[in-house]
Formats: C-alpha cells, structure tokens, sequence
C-alpha cells in the first residue's frame, strides 16, 4: 500500500492483509516535486542535466497506533440507524394521534346527531357528512341554519326517501360563504366562451390580468393523473439504468485499489476512513443511508395521503374536484424516489471518491431541484406543467454539460463561452414561457413578433408590464443566472459539477421565496405545521452547509495536497464532518419535501376560482 504526502498522511493497515505478524513502513524521497503538486523540474540548455533545486530535507514522524474496535463500529451503526428509525416512529406517532382526533370527533358528531328527532337528525347527518368531506365548505348548519341544494341532495350517498324532501327554496346563494367572497379572477365566467373548445384556445383564459387555478385546471382529472405519474415511473426506470453500470464501475476502481495498493486513485478523509472488508471508508458510506431511509419514509407519506385523499373523494362525488390546488401526486413519488437514489448514488462515489465519478454524487441533485421546482410550479399551473419527457430531457442535457465540464472544463475558454452563452439563451427563452403562461411558441414567426412587442410596449407606447409580479421575478431570475454565467466565464472554477448545482439551488430558493411571498400577498395563509417545517428545516439546512464547507478532501489538487485536509472523526470515534453534511442535508432534504406536501393545505376548502395564479 503506498500513496504521496507533503504535510500529512495516514494508512490504515488490516489484520488480513499483513497476516504474518509485522509490516514495514518505507519513505521515499521523490525525486521531482510534480507528483506533491509543486513545480515541474527546470532544465537549462543541455535537457539531460536539470538544474538542482537544493538541498531536500524533511523531519518525519511516524506514529503507529491502534485502529478502532468492534465496538466502535457496531455503535456507529446502531447510531446512524436509530437517528433515521426515530422519523419513522414520531411519523407513526402522528398518524396516530390524527387517527384518534378523527375517530374522536366522528363520535361526538354521531351523539349529536342522535340527539335530534329522527327527521332533524337525517338532514344534520347528511349535512354533517358533507360539512366533513366536502372540500369547498359552504358553512356548516350551526352557522347558517341551512342545507345543501337539491343537487347536493341526488348526489349524496342517502336513501331514496330523504332525497324525496323538496328544498327548493334554498340556493347556494343563500348561503354563507367563506370571506374570500369575490373571485380573484378580473373575468367572470360569463365573459368568455366555456365550451369545450377552449382547451384548445388557450388565450381566451390566459390573456386575463388576474389568473385562478380553475383558469388552468380545466383538463380531464384522469387524463392530468396518468400524466403526472409518469414522472415516477420514468425516473424509476432512469434509476435501474443509471445506477447498475455505476455501481459495477466503482466495484472495479476498490478493487484496483486493493489489488495495486496505490492510494492516491481515491480521495479519502484517511484520518476518518474506517474500512470493513474490501471497502476503504465504510463511514462514508454508512452515513448515506439516511437518503434512502427518509426517501422511503417520505414514499409511504405520500401515499397515505393520496389514499386519503381518495376515501374522502368517493363520500364527495366529484366536490374535492372543484376545491383547493389539484391533488396530483406523481411528482411527489418522483421526488421520494430522487431522494433514495441520491443516497445510492452518493454511497456509490464515496467508494471511492475522485473528480472521474464525482458527477455520480450530483446527478440525482440535479433532478431533485429540477423536480421540486416543476412541483411548485404545478401547485398553480396543472394544466401547462411540463410532461415527464420533456422535463427529463432538460435534465439530460443537464447531466450531458456536467460530464462535458468535468472532462473538457478546465481551463478551457471555448467550452465556458458556449456554456455561457446557451445558459443566457435558456433562461430567456423560459423567461418568456412563464411570463406568456406557455402561450409563447418557438417557431419561424417569432422574430417578427417578438419586434412587434418591442415597438408596441417600448417605441409606440411606454406601457408597463401587464403581469408586474411575475415580471419582478423574471427580472431577478436572470439577473441571478446572468451574474453565475458571468461568474463562471471570468473565474472557470475546476469543480464544474458543484457550479452547475449552485446554479439549481439559486433557482430554486428564488421562486420558493417568490411562491411564499406570493401567497402571503394573496391572503392565504401558511399553516402551523408547514409553518414549523420550514423553520426548522433552515436551521438544518444552516448546521448542514456548514459541515459541507469544511473541506476534509478535494479531487481539484494532487492526492498528496488533499491530504492536507484530512481531518479526524469527530462523532462516535467514527464519523468525520462530512458524514454528518449527510446525517443533516437528508433529513434538510425531507423536510423540504414535506413543506412543498403541506404548503397549500389552507386551500383545501377554497374553490379554485378564488385561488390566485402566480
């Protein structure tokens, strides 16, 4: 086994390698100082005789010490595994005590029900249930005294004979409605044409100044469903493709580490990296199981909501449909499954981490943003959402410029200036989709209209903008991404992979703040437990970034300079800093993920014509 050093080094040695009772430790002097990152020789006229850079002397001190025991290693198992087993518990925990309020509350409304004579007590339970189930709230009977109209009656799961009571004298105009009275839309139903040819005709709706989600949730329920799903099953089948080959080609770079004993191939914390068999730092490794764990956790979250979603849809017949954002959870099952693959993947690098495979640990990241942003985004737009495959595309070639900068980035001006250039061109042209609501199309008419727009709102007349609030985002979007491709040209950083994530990560935490503060302007109102995730969810995310940035190793200089950050373990004797960079960013992770799940529940009771666009 042997590797480079200038400063600092450290080997671990095991038993079954060196099984005849001894080793020996054995330092050589290299010759030239190319190898430890210094200069390269320099040779004077006559090539064969370089000229001697001095005298080359170092004190070394070598100290052999004992590596740590079986209980060590056990006791960081048990650790890792009981941090991440705790979430599922207060999970269980929770559904419970929501499971015991239900049951609780569903008692005390039956002994009121039972209490009123037979005829009160067949409209209160009738109302009752629809006051439970149905999405939109009209008021319940406490309030106004009232029932449903002679529609809600026939639809109702009641019998033949209380459905025979005539209630024609009470409308739904009567009723008391929730404050939010008028319809945030500028245009009443009556001013446009609402046959079924306006999903074709998609500037009758979208040309309007003020938008609601029933403006852009007027495509088939089950048509919309099936497309959202298959933003889970493409990435499942994007996962099985993607992280076999992975997984078979770092099984061959351990094991020509093992075979050839050359260290420097892997860019390890060798002051933290405890091995276990063939694998050289099992730590790291172990530390990622927290991804999988909570991606699976956020999996069964999901679909214990969709199931719930869907009991109370049958006892409503249709209302939920009319009521608060569309229920679509194909990008939530993306997402979860994102998460467990990050996990894999980044387990898959940390077998042994260098820049060849450092794009293994980022390519899943990529999605992550992408998709958590093509969700926040769905929340108001369900019908213009991008699909699955042209989503997937766009992260293709995400992936295609991450591998072209790790191979050909560094240093290299033509590969930057044609980065730059087509990160420019993008953010404009999806600038222009999302200011358009997707009515913009590339085609061979669009020089012509984009002079026309130019000479009406800016030479004819100086109008302003028509939609100020999305203007203002899209103004600060490119700003952001016109500064990071400037950035990227002038400086070239080596570590291209982690530029492209930055630039994701910005883009995300813009519309994030744009879709809170938006909300908050609109009159919604954010509730206590998506309140309470984002809290502390950013606190996680703060302790996280800051275990990140501490830099125990780094592919961007030679093996022997790396080492000058090793560091040692810090928690349990086992794991180093950058393990619990993975402890904290999976559980940041979730619970960003369960913040997108629960940010529009204050909706569900409020008709879709009264929730605003943006």
């Amino acid at each position: 086994m042997y590797q480079t050093m200038t400063k600092k080094a450290a080997i671990t040695v095991q038993k079954k390698d060196f099984n005849k009772g001894g080793f020996y430790v054995v330092v050589v002097v290299k010759t030239e100082d190319e190898a430890c990152g210094g200069a390269l020789p320099y040779y004077p006229f006559n090539p064969d005789t370089p000229i001697e850079p001095g005298e080359r002397q170092k004190m070394l001190e070598v100290l052999v010490s004992p590596a740590i025991s079986r209980t060590t290693y056990v006791g960081g198992m048990l650790f890792c595994l009981g941090v991440f087993l705790s979430f599922y518990i207060f999970a269980l925990l929770i559904y419970c005590l929501e499971q015991w309020r239900r049951n609780k509350k569903d008692t005390g409304l039956l002994h009121s029900v039972g209490a009123l004579n037979d005829e009160t007590a067949s409209l209160l339970g009738k109302s009752a249930i629809a006051q439970k189930y149905d999405g939109c709230g009209y008021g319940s009977l406490a309030e106004n005294s009232l029932v449903g109209s002679p529609e809600d009656c026939t639809d109702s799961p009641v019998s033949s004979a209380e459905a025979s009571y005539s209630y024609t004298d009470k409308s739904l105009e009567n009723l008391v409605s929730r404050p939010r009275l008028e319809s945030l839309s500028s245009v009443e139903e009556d001013d446009y044409d609402t046959l079924t040819d306006i999903e074709s005709d998609k500037n009758v709706i979208r040309t309007k100044k003020y938008l609601c989600v029933s403006d852009l949730a007027r495509k088939d329920k089950r048509v919309m469903r099936k497309k959202y799903q298959i933003y889970f099953w493409n990435i499942s089948t994007i996962a099985v493709f993607y992280a076999l080959p992975v997984i078979q080609l770092v099984i061959t770079y351990q094991t020509v580490v093992n075979v050839t004993g050359n260290q420097d191939i892997c860019y390890y914390n060798f002051m933290c990296a405890h091995p276990l068999g063939s694998l050289s730092a099992f730590n790291n490794i172990l530390s990622n199981l927290g991804y999988i764990m909570l991606g699976l956790l956020f999996l069964i979250i999901v679909l214990q909501r969709e199931l719930s979603y869907n009991r109370n849809r049958m006892y409503t017949r249709g209302q939920l449909e009319e009521c608060g954002i569309p229920k679509h959870f194909g990008l939530f099952y993306a997402m979860g499954t994102a998460l467990m693959m990050e996990g894999l993947l980044s387990a898959c690098y940390h077998v042994c981490p260098n820049y060849t495979n450092f794009q293994f640990d980022t390519s899943f990241m990529y999605m992550i943003a992408g998709l958590c942003m093509l969700k926040l985004y769905q929340k108001r737009h369900p019908d213009i959402n991008a699909s699955a495959y042209s989503a997937y595309a766009c992260l293709a070639i995400v992936i295609f410029f991450s591998v072209l900068g790790v191979v050909f980035g560094k240093g290299n001006t033509i590969f930057w200036i044609v980065f730059s250039v087509i990160h420019i061109v993008f953010t404009l042209v999806l600038s222009t989709q999302l200011y358009y609501v997707g009515r913009w199309r590339l085609d061979s008419g669009i020089i012509r209209r984009i002079l026309q727009v130019l000479y009406t709102d800016c030479v004819r007349q100086c109008s302003p903008p028509m939609y100020v609030d999305r203007m203002v985002l899209l103004v600060m979007g490119n700003i952001i991404n016109w500064s990071l491709a400037a950035y990227g040209l002038i400086v070239r950083p080596n570590d291209f992979a982690s530029y492209l994530l930055a630039i994701g990560i910005c883009n995300l935490l813009l519309y994030f703040a744009f879709y809170i503060i938006m909300k908050l302007r609109s009159g919604e109102r954010i509730l206590p437990a998506p309140l309470i995730c984002i809290i502390c969810t950013s606190v996680v995310w703060g302790f996280a970034l800051f275990f990140f940035f501490q830099g125990l190793s780094t592919w961007q200089k030679t093996p022997a300079e790396s080492r000058e950050h090793n560091r040692e373990c810090i928690l349990l004797g086992f794991f180093d800093d950058h393990d619990i960079w993975h402890f904290l960013s999976s559980i940041a992770m979730f619970g960003s993920f369960l913040v997108l799940l629960y940010l529009d529940d204050d909706l569900d009771a409020v008709e879709r014509d009264k929730i605003f666009v943006f």
